[in-house]
């Protein structure tokens, strides 16, 4: 992990339409109100686009760019291309977080 502390990870897993999601949306904010400052690693087997079609930012990474980070004064995002990988692990995702921003990992 970015600055070397291992996060604790607390999994999440049951089927799709269960309320996994209604239940991250409640507990965060409670853990927020306690202080615990909470990463989430979202898997989907769809697939994704973080970025805005017709935007610049989508464009150059249309474009080839292996890496792209988007950022403005709220926040920023870092965008990887990976068409031949394998689907990364969850030790290498977790690994990706800052771990000097957080307290607990959320999958």
């Amino acid at each position: 992990m970015a600055g070397g502390i291992m996060v604790p990870l607390l999994g999440i897993a049951a089927w799709s339409g269960t309320g996994k999601t209604t239940l991250l949306k409640a507990l965060i904010p409670l853990l927020r109100e306690r202080g615990i400052r909470t990463g989430l690693i979202k898997h989907t087997h769809h697939n994704m686009d973080v970025d805005t079609p017709g935007k610049d930012s989508y464009e150059l990474r249309k474009a080839g760019a292996a890496q792209t980070l988007v950022a403005s004064a709220k926040r920023w995002a870092l965008m990887t291309e990976t068409p031949e990988a394998l689907e990364p692990d969850l030790h290498y995702l977790a690994s990706r977080m800052d771990s000097s921003q957080l307290d607990l990992i959320l999958v």
